[in-house]
């Protein structure tokens, strides 16, 4: 992609929103709205600001009225009244007209978390991937996701894949997700689930994808396709393969372990910059770490 006028807002998620319950009094103190500080800056980051028509896609998780339900009542709290829930299971939903006539109104959509290949199989080559791929390129228009949501957003997706055994050959699989950014494989809940070894052998597979790691509470936002900020209270881990020298990939058998040299990885913080076609990194300025 060339120039785009939208922004791409990726999360880590915390825990599987799909298994949230729609009684707040249920919810640990400490995982209430993880996305909040995020969602604040969702809304900054459009057009419209508090103004904004938001439609939540629910589409990824097992239920996906209750998730609806947490969402809005989420921006609403942030002053974000204009907001509804996109309830699409299957591809009649994602290519009926009053559906996309929704997208079409909409300045923001919000991908919640579940399950990737639910978006992947649901949304792929639907009129409505489609209309969100033409708005995300021609609009001033905010796309975001939280687990799924975020895992879904690249070319390539991570789909299934045991932390413990990922530097096992063929223990990783990998398949292809939305594209809203090119070049890059992104995993979720990163630090907390122990998920490197995930995504280094993404990386050794096909070294032209930068592998992006988000904790929890923690996101990227993406302008311009290649500008991007890290967001959030935790660690954006990048993987960048395009400088290694060996892998035993092709050579070992199912199963076996694989080796990688020379993988370069960066740690990102709130506040730190890194352009994904230069492939530098900037650190957020001292003065700004000072002033909080």
């Amino acid at each position: 992609m060339n120039f785009l006028k939208g922004k791409l807002i990726i999360i880590g998620g915390s825990v599987d929103k799909g298994s949230f319950s729609s009684n707040p009094d249920k919810l640990p103190q400490n995982l209430r709205f993880f996305e909040k500080g995020i969602l604040r800056r969702i809304s900054v980051e459009s057009s419209k600001g508090n103004l904004s028509r938001v439609e939540i896609i629910t589409t990824a998780s097992s239920i996906p009225i209750e998730v609806g339900a947490e969402y809005v009542e989420a921006f609403k709290t942030l002053g974000i009244l204009d907001t509804g829930v996109l309830d699409i299971r299957t591809r009649e939903d994602a290519n009926a007209p009053e559906n996309l006539e929704r997208l079409r109104k909409a300045d923001i959509v919000m991908f919640t978390g579940g399950d990737q290949l639910r978006l992947t199989s649901i949304f792929g080559g639907t009129d409505f991937h489609h209309l969100l791929l033409d708005k995300y390129v021609n609009e001033h228009f905010v796309i975001s996701g939280t687990s799924a949501g975020a895992a879904a957003s690249s070319n390539n997706m991570i789909y299934q894949g045991s932390s413990s055994e990922a530097l096992l050959k063929g223990a990783v699989q990998i398949t292809g997700g939305l594209g809203f950014i090119n070049n890059v494989i992104i995993d979720t809940h990163f630090v907390q689930r122990g998920r490197i070894g995930r995504l280094l052998y993404a990386c050794a597979s096909n070294p032209i994808n930068l592998g992006i790691g988000l904790g929890e509470d923690t996101g990227l936002l993406i302008t311009n396709g290649h500008n991007m900020e890290a967001i959030g209270s935790g660690l954006v881990i990048l993987v960048d393969g395009t400088h290694m020298k060996h892998t035993n990939i092709t050579t070992v058998q199912m199963g076996e372990p694989v080796s990688i040299e020379n993988l370069v990885v960066h740690v990102m913080a709130f506040g730190d910059h890194f352009d994904l076609k230069s492939k530098k990194m900037t650190f957020r300025p001292l003065k700004a770490h000072m002033e909080g």
